[in-house]
């Protein structure tokens, strides 16, 4: 499955019908539905939030593998943001004490069986894997 969406949040909940769909043809554990919905929207809404430089459509591609699913989003003419790049999160700080930012890129880094980034010509590229029988957050 490939689809553009615009970049809105309003995109969110088309999003989460195209993953809908694609799960029940491609036979996907339905389990499997819950950590993908939100690691894209997590990589979704970051790409709409910081990268305002750009006003072309992110592409939504998923594909089933096997034992679950691999998706990649790609986002064309913006600068370069590595989500797999070690950033401190203290969880375990009080939120008072907390910075704000990253928790959200850090719940998909624990959600995901791997993940991978490319960047080449001002295209961002993020790609990741979940998997059946992996213990989701």
């Amino acid at each position: 499955m490939q689809k553009k969406f615009k970049r809105s949040f309003d995109e969110i909940a088309h999003i989460v019908g195209e993953t809908e769909r694609f799960f029940d043809r491609a036979q996907i554990e339905p389990a499997l539905r819950t950590p993908v919905d939100l690691c894209i929207e997590e990589l979704f809404v970051n790409m709409v939030t910081y990268n305002t430089e750009s006003e072309q459509e992110i592409l939504l591609e998923m594909s089933a593998i096997e034992g679950g699913i691999e998706v990649c989003l790609t986002d064309f003419d913006v600068d370069r943001f590595d989500p797999t790049e070690l950033r401190e999160v203290d969880v375990d700080a009080p939120l008072a004490e907390r910075t704000p930012g990253g928790l959200g890129v850090y719940l998909v880094l624990k959600m995901v069986d791997s993940i991978h980034y490319e960047y080449h010509d001002r295209q961002s590229r993020i790609s990741f894997q979940i998997k059946a029988g992996k213990e989701n957050v």
